[in-house]
């Protein structure tokens, strides 16, 4: 009776971990579409869902420690809480990034664009996919799926040194483009900082299968 209402609770739990993962990827994706068509409404909307992702990042947290305290979880169990534990700090964060792409959108929305970067919405669509299939990984504990999510990550360090690139071209053909340039660069660094998120919360996904773990790769 005790191991399936601890099952029960654990299912709970993974279930709000799933809806702060939509919630991240859904504020990702406004964030880049408000970007690229400078619709400041929908900066806007970006930004207040990071109160509902704080709000989830709280919930899991506390169903977590409910489970330590209440089930006494057993070592392979505690690891998955651990995880869970550890992976919303990173949600945090990334869903922190959204907003922070949203704010700079707001500055630049009455701007006349004098070159968008093309890889930016492409570095988002990655950053979202590395996302979901790190939760996935945990759901499901795949460790094949978890390590697909770290190795992604080159694809969006290449985005992001291309991007980089592009911008700092611009910034050299026309220093009067500079400011806005550096926006751009700004945003496409935060998208970055996604992927790495992604992977700390994969690499805590292998630790919850394995019970080995890399250090994380940013706080």
């Amino acid at each position: 009776m005790a191991r399936s209402r601890f099952d029960e609770q654990l299912a709970q739990m993974q279930s709000s971990l799933i809806r702060m993962g939509a919630l991240i990827e859904t504020a990702i994706a406004k964030a880049v579409k408000a970007l690229m068509t400078q619709d400041a409404e929908l900066a806007k909307s970006a930004i207040d869902a990071d109160d509902e992702i704080d709000d989830m990042e709280k919930q899991v947290e506390s169903m977590c420690l409910k489970l330590i305290l209440h089930q006494q979880p057993i070592a392979r169990d505690l690891r998955q809480i651990s995880t869970a534990l550890k992976m919303i700090t990173d949600m945090e964060r990334i869903g922190d990034h959204a907003q922070d792409i949203s704010e700079i959108t707001l500055l630049l929305a009455d701007a006349v664009y004098i070159k968008t970067a093309d890889t930016i919405p492409q570095m988002a669509a990655e950053t979202i996919k590395m996302v979901s299939d790190a939760i996935d990984a945990y759901v499901g504990l795949d460790r094949e799926k978890a390590q697909a999510v770290i190795r992604h990550d080159d694809v969006v360090d290449a985005l992001f040194t291309t991007t980089r690139g592009e911008l700092l071209d611009l910034i050299r053909a026309d220093p009067a483009n500079g400011e806005q340039a550096m926006d751009f660069l700004m945003i496409a660094k935060y998208f970055e900082r996604i992927g790495d998120h992604a992977v700390n919360i994969a690499e805590w996904v292998v630790f919850a299968i394995t019970g080995e773990h890399k250090s994380t790769r940013i706080i």
